[in-house]
Order: C-alpha cells, then structure tokens, then sequence
C-alpha cells in the first residue's frame, strides 16, 4: 500500500516534476504534487509525495529530511490523516 508524505518548505520553484525526480532516489513514487494557490497559480510551499510501499516511505523521511532542494532545506514528515473542517457558507452572514 502507498504511504503519503508530507513535504513543508519548498522553494517557490519547486514543482511536481522536481519533487517527483527528488524523492525518486529513495524509491518508486507513485504520485507527487505541489500544493498551489488557486487564485495566485503560485505554490503554496508545501507538497505531497506518495510512496510505493511503507519502506520506501520512510527511506525518504530517513535520507530526504532536511536535505536541500532547489536550494532550501526541506521537512519531510508522513502526512497526517486530513481534518473535517465545516466551510464556510457564502453569502451575507448579517
């Protein structure tokens, strides 16, 4: 089963190509994207990457962790379960 990560401090140049060739060296990537502002089109500075099994997973976490890409240190972390958050409604609220 694929095991995702999370990616924090990407540089504004990295995109899913980057990121995918760099977490290649720690195993088979199955998918990797970088998180990017809908309005701005311009990376938000954090990622995922989705790994081919666990070990591969923490191979990356163990190697990749603080390691430089495109010129700045990245976090690298299992991603945690995502939140359910209510949204917001639109609309005039008074």
């Amino acid at each position: 089963m694929a095991t995702k990560l999370f990616i924090g401090s990407l540089a504004w140049a990295t995109n899913d190509d980057s990121l995918k060739d760099f977490f290649s060296q720690a195993g088979t990537v199955v998918s990797a994207s970088v998180i990017v502002d809908r309005e701005t089109n311009r990376s938000k500075g954090f990622g995922f990457v989705e790994m081919s099994s666990d070990e591969e997973a923490k191979a990356a976490v163990d190697q990749l962790n603080g390691k430089e890409l495109d010129g700045r240190p990245i976090v690298v972390s299992e991603a945690r379960p995502r939140e359910d958050r209510p949204r917001p409604s639109g609309g005039d609220r008074y």
